[in-house]
């Protein structure tokens, strides 16, 4: 992998998060995405930086586009812009993560039966219900909202797929998305989640190996992971391999 996969992707998600937005602004090296819709979900209203920046500017251009919300947050896409970036925001209070950029080589195969192709509604209840568990605080509003907004998602590629596993009782126990662009030749997994309640019974296997499947012949196969997290790990020894950082600088009201 090389540095122009990296620009690829970078280009890919910039171009999702415009796509699935409501209202797009264009700002000095970026973009503010909005849908008040899913007021609460920090990844559709946000700054996403795709090019060079002054940092000194972005915490009043965040306060400017997203003062009516709780929360401020900033993705910066390229690493070495995010790193330039991260005293200042640092400094003006946001908290700083990364984000893993991790690419996919080999091939996997699906251990029994593959996940299903599914629809948000059957999707839905799974998500409500770890939501839940993620978020025992949140109101009930933004927790509908959390699991909703897969509905913008479908706008962000050309190709939107959800995948689940179900269990003996047909209950969603596993799920992933996967965006695909066949123009581009990139296909992104995003969102491998196993409920609480489902644990070490193969599912995310399953549904990772059928995401696999799905982007089969895509020559740019990514996904984005916690650089301190045990996934990390758990994709490594599926066939991923670290090519790079992304940023995300988050800061939110107290009690929200």
């Amino acid at each position: 992998m090389s540095a122009t996969d990296l620009q690829r992707i970078a280009a890919f998600r910039g171009s999702f998060a415009r796509r699935q937005a409501a209202v797009v602004t264009e700002v000095p090296g970026g973009v503010v995405v909005l849908d008040q819709e899913y007021a609460a979900s920090h990844e559709h209203n946000q700054l996403v930086i795709e090019g060079p920046t002054d940092p000194s500017e972005l915490p009043a251009l965040a306060d400017s586009a997203l003062g009516h919300l709780r929360h401020r947050r900033i993705t910066v896409l390229d690493d070495a812009v995010g790193t330039v970036c991260a005293p200042v925001l640092t400094a003006a209070g946001y908290a700083h993560e990364t984000e893993l950029v991790m690419t996919h080589s080999g091939t996997a195969a699906v251990p029994g039966p593959p996940a299903q192709t599914v629809a948000l509604a059957d999707l839905r209840p799974a998500l409500v219900r770890q939501l839940r568990i993620w978020m025992p605080q949140a109101e009930d509003a933004a927790v509908h909202q959390l699991a909703d907004r897969r509905t913008a998602r479908l706008r962000g590629a050309e190709q939107v797929r959800f995948l689940a596993v179900r269990d003996e009782n047909d209950t969603v126990g596993s799920w992933a998305d996967v965006y695909l662009d066949v123009a581009q030749g990139i296909a992104q997994i995003e969102d491998v989640v196993t409920a609480d309640t489902h644990v070490r019974r193969g599912y995310a296997d399953t549904v990772l190996a059928t995401a696999l499947q799905h982007a089969s012949g895509y020559g740019l196969v990514f996904l984005l992971a916690d650089p301190d997290d045990w996934p990390r790990g758990w994709y490594a020894r599926r066939g991923f391999t670290p090519i790079g950082r992304s940023h995300v600088f988050t800061r939110t009201e107290p009690g929200s």
